[in-house]
């Protein structure tokens, strides 16, 4: 995980952001990686829980997939304000705020009994997730300039297909462990509470071990201090050089490559939230019934993500190239979509195409977000970022809606995956329609 300076600097400069740079990725990354990987099993455990909580309460798949994708919605209303928010107060304070919610209202889940209930949990779960993502990209353009960002975002976002590979053998585990109804609890209710109690704990756990900024990081030396936030004020000003920057949220709305990055997120999204949501649902499809069996199986997608995602981050930053580290990524989840879609029931072929959707659906996802932030200035990114990520969040609420009720028409995911796979394949063609000079280094 160590960062290598640009060559262009002075030696010594180069040792001590060198120093620098080691330091702050081995204080933040691991304990924000665990952050956003509890973060995203509360928002996406619910599709390991619908294995037994659809037939315990007697809700519909369209019921299911309504629940799953109304998150989005309180999610998409939130997310501006809320990194606004952070922006004003603070990220230890806002951040840690966010997640003893969340943290809570995930929790709450094991007391639904109605759709009524389940779509009201899930809104204001939704609410309280929005300045999460938006506000850790934001706070990541505060300790490292642009052609560091790739290998960062990778290593962040790696915590997605991490989930899945613990997410889905705990949750599998979960629900055969206490399926007997231990405690006067289903097995999908013991689900909600153990994965949203320890949100809770590393909430408490963001207030006192992050820092609001380079200032205020005791563990870095004056010396550190002052190389690291020079670093940022030359990026921003090499940036603004070659390229017009935007300095203001107004500025933004009026730009036509953040409503089209927008756009962008949102077709990825689309591909990457049919997945978490409906990966175990395919795999039972396959003729698994066991739950332990589907979590490990759902695990084997994620677990090559891990690996494909850190390797595409690095080799981004490496060549300054950001573009094709999306287009490329992307093309790989169409295949992969279609490959499933047309498996003809073989599970080997099945598991190979969801194996190679996830692959490029999670590394486009982490390798789109250098590409925002190599053109909004500091004074924009807050809002810039946080409209750009909702309006990509939207996905989350049409994609499972649509999968489920395509499901519930067809008795098959086969013609969704093929609308998804249109989906991705528009969204990396929109990747090409963006200037190379506005991303590349």
């Amino acid at each position: 995980m160590d960062l290598n300076p640009s060559d262009t600097l002075s030696a010594p400069r180069q040792d001590i952001l060198a120093g620098a740079y080691k330091k702050a990725v081995w204080r933040l990354i691991p304990f924000i990686f665990v952050c956003y990987l509890f973060n995203y099993l509360d928002r996406v455990n619910v599709g390991f829980a619908k294995l037994e909580m659809l037939d315990a309460l007697g809700l519909s798949e369209t019921v299911y997939g309504l629940g799953a994708g109304i998150f989005f919605i309180g999610y998409v209303l939130c997310g501006v304000p809320s990194n606004l928010m952070l922006h004003k107060v603070g990220a230890r304070r806002w951040i840690a705020l966010l997640m003893l919610v969340w943290g809570t209202l995930s929790a709450c889940l094991m007391f639904v009994s109605t759709p009524q209930s389940f779509y009201v949990l899930r809104f204001f779960t939704g609410v309280a997730e929005a300045g999460f993502f938006p506000g850790i990209v934001l706070y990541f353009t505060r300790w490292f300039p642009a052609d560091k960002r790739g290998q960062v975002m990778a290593l962040f976002m790696s915590a997605i297909p991490v989930s899945g590979v613990l997410g889905g053998p705990l949750s599998g585990w979960m629900l055969q462990h206490f399926a007997a109804g231990q405690g006067g609890l289903a097995g999908w209710q013991w689900l909600f509470l153990l994965q949203g109690l320890p949100t809770v704990l590393l909430g408490l756990g963001v207030y006192f071990y992050l820092n609001d900024g380079i200032a205020q990081a005791r563990w870095l030396s004056a010396e550190e201090k002052v190389a690291m936030q020079q670093a940022l004020i030359d990026d921003e000003a090499r940036r603004a050089a070659q390229r017009p920057m935007e300095q203001s949220f107004a500025s933004v709305l009026r730009n036509a490559n953040v409503w089209m990055l927008g756009a962008i997120y949102f077709a990825i999204q689309m591909g990457v939230y049919a997945i978490n949501f409906w990966l175990p649902s395919i795999i039972k499809s396959l003729g698994f019934q066991s739950a332990g069996v589907i979590g490990w199986l759902s695990a084997l997608p994620y677990l090559a993500a891990c690996f494909f995602m850190v390797w595409v981050g690095r080799s981004g930053d490496l060549r300054g190239e950001r573009r094709w580290h999306v287009v490329l990524p992307l093309l790989m989840g169409v295949l992969g979509l279609l490959l499933a879609a047309n498996s003809g029931g073989a599970v080997w072929l099945s598991m190979l195409g969801l194996t190679l959707a996830t692959m490029g659906a999670l590394a486009g996802l982490s390798m789109f977000w250098p590409l925002p932030t190599a053109f909004l200035g500091s004074a924009a990114a807050a809002g810039g970022l946080a409209l750009i990520n909702s309006l990509g969040q939207v996905a989350g609420f049409v994609s499972p809606f649509l999968v489920g009720w395509i499901k519930d028409l067809t008795h098959s995911t086969d013609p969704a995956l093929y609308i998804l796979s249109g989906v991705m394949l528009a969204g990396a063609l929109l990747v090409l329609r963006i200037p190379p000079r506005l991303v590349n280094r």
